[in-house]
């Protein structure tokens, strides 16, 4: 079974310096009917104005993904982690016994675009740590993240994996899906085929009960998703 969510119906949040889209809840957004879906808790579409960001707050026990898909992201953290994001690369941090952070846009004249990606971890209390890494842009089903680490892959502290989605116009691939596991697809760019569901930028769609999907691109652009394996 496929439940879409297109991206209108999206939770939102103004503050001047950010404008962004929350597909769960999130914040001041609050919807009883989206508040997560298996493991996977946060997906927000976050635009920050040049300059501006996000000042030094506090996290635990929660797996936090950015992936940037325009500008640069300025990072630091109390484990002394000083990195800078640019757009098509993956920050994971673990967030474990505490961290604090900051995430400013790196540029004082354009914008910043990333989501920003909450994953709950199935240990607690761990120690906080920090990974980044480009995975390019191959076409197919590319592993970002991973319980294992494996071939070079984000670490992080769940049965769950992520991978990113691209292809080209005409390009179609089918991924198993092992029994009793849930699948979640965010769009990132262009229109996708799933199953015969179209996905258009900032659409998401849960996949529950299912052994398999046929993404396809149909269109005459290269599309490009977030594909979430999920306990």
């Amino acid at each position: 079974m496929i439940t879409l969510r297109h991206a209108n119906d999206r939770g939102t949040a103004n503050f001047g310096w950010l404008d962004s889209k929350h597909t769960f809840s999130f914040g001041h957004y609050y919807d009883p009917k989206h508040m997560g879906f298996s493991a996977l808790s946060v997906i927000n579409d976050d635009l920050v104005k040049p300059g501006a960001g996000f000042d030094t707050h506090g996290h635990r026990d929660m797996e936090i993904i950015s992936y940037v898909l325009e500008g640069v992201i300025e990072h630091k953290d109390s484990e002394g982690n000083v990195q800078t994001l640019p757009a098509g690369e993956f920050q994971l941090m673990s967030a474990g016994s505490g961290i604090y952070h900051s995430e400013y846009n790196g540029s004082q004249s354009e914008d910043l675009k990333f989501l920003q990606i909450w994953i709950q971890p199935n240990t607690v209390g761990n120690k906080p740590g920090y990974q980044q890494k480009d995975f390019g842009n191959n076409t197919g089903l590319t592993a970002i993240a991973t319980p294992d680490g494996r071939n070079g892959t984000l670490h992080i502290k769940q049965d769950a994996t992520l991978h990113q989605l691209i292809l080209e116009p005409g390009q179609s691939i089918e991924l198993p899906i092992i029994k009793g596991r849930n699948v979640y697809v965010h769009q990132v760019t262009g229109q996708l085929s799933v199953d015969e569901v179209l996905l258009d930028a900032g659409d998401g769609a849960k996949v529950e009960a299912q052994n398999q999907l046929k993404f396809a691109n149909q269109s005459s652009e290269s599309v490009t998703a977030l594909v979430f394996d999920l306990p």
